[in-house]
């Protein structure tokens, strides 16, 4: 049996083939695949604004590719669980470039 854990994790894995594999070509988040990754299944978390999006989605490009691979995209899962976590504690929630 899976722990929480693995089945979260897992389950991040499956979020991102299914926008990522909407270009059957690559294994990359293009920047229109992640913003509706984003309004899609991350709308409590991170502010749901065109800004914060293309902000976040610059900040975590580390290759400046224009593309998120998955190892760029877990940055990403990093800052909206650090959002959640936040929101939790009822504190100031995180914004691109915020730690």
């Amino acid at each position: 049996m899976k722990t929480d854990l693995e089945l979260a994790l897992e389950c991040a894995i499956n979020i991102y083939h299914q926008y990522a594999i909407k270009n059957p070509r690559d294994d990359y988040l293009s920047k229109s695949e992640f913003t509706q990754l984003m309004k899609e299944t991350a709308k409590t978390f991170l502010t749901n604004t065109v800004p914060v999006r293309a902000e976040l989605f610059k900040e975590t490009d580390l290759n400046k590719d224009k593309e998120l691979s998955f190892e760029e995209f877990t940055i990403v899962l990093s800052k909206v669980a650090d959002d959640a976590h936040r929101i939790i504690h009822g504190e100031n929630r995180c914004k691109p470039e915020s730690n």
